[in-house]
């Protein structure tokens, strides 16, 4: 069971959104349907139809968030003995740019605003490194070296 980090807060919003659909959202699609069945034949009625397509996109929203809730990991600032690991703020060295990256699981990444999944190729090649170790990791454009200069 692969495990999906998530910040207190964003965990706390998937919560919502679960019990929503669960308690307001199945209760609105069960009445439309309730409605559109009184309207008669079934094969010709679109808002029968309409209804039917609301309810499975419910219903797989649903498993879906039940599903995170269920593998969801807590992002907790510990101390990784100063090696990378979800959480950590980590700034580094690639030439003459120097770039920091907070890693977070794929729910919490914008890559745009300095948050990188610890799925994806960069996050991968950070992960249980160490201030003043070098890293090189492949991109579709040929390998790039990093040196990691701190890790808070």
């Amino acid at each position: 069971m692969a495990k999906q980090y998530l910040t207190k807060e964003r965990l706390e919003e998937f919560k919502a959104e679960l019990e929503t659909l669960k308690s307001k959202k199945r209760v609105e699609v069960a009445e439309r349907l309730k409605q559109a069945k009184e309207y008669g034949d079934l094969s010709e009625n679109s808002e029968y139809s309409e209804a039917r397509e609301e309810q499975a996109s419910v219903e797989s929203r649903i498993a879906e968030l039940e599903d995170l809730v269920k593998k969801a990991v807590t992002i907790e600032k510990v101390d990784g003995g100063g090696a990378v690991h979800v959480g950590s703020t980590v700034t580094v060295k690639r030439g003459e740019k120097t770039m920091s990256y907070t890693v977070v699981g794929s729910y919490e990444a914008k890559p745009e605003e300095g948050r990188i999944s610890d799925e994806s190729p960069l996050g991968k090649a950070f992960l249980k490194h160490k201030e003043g170790d070098t890293v090189t990791v492949a991109t579709p454009a040929g390998s790039a070296t990093y040196e990691i200069l701190r890790v808070a």
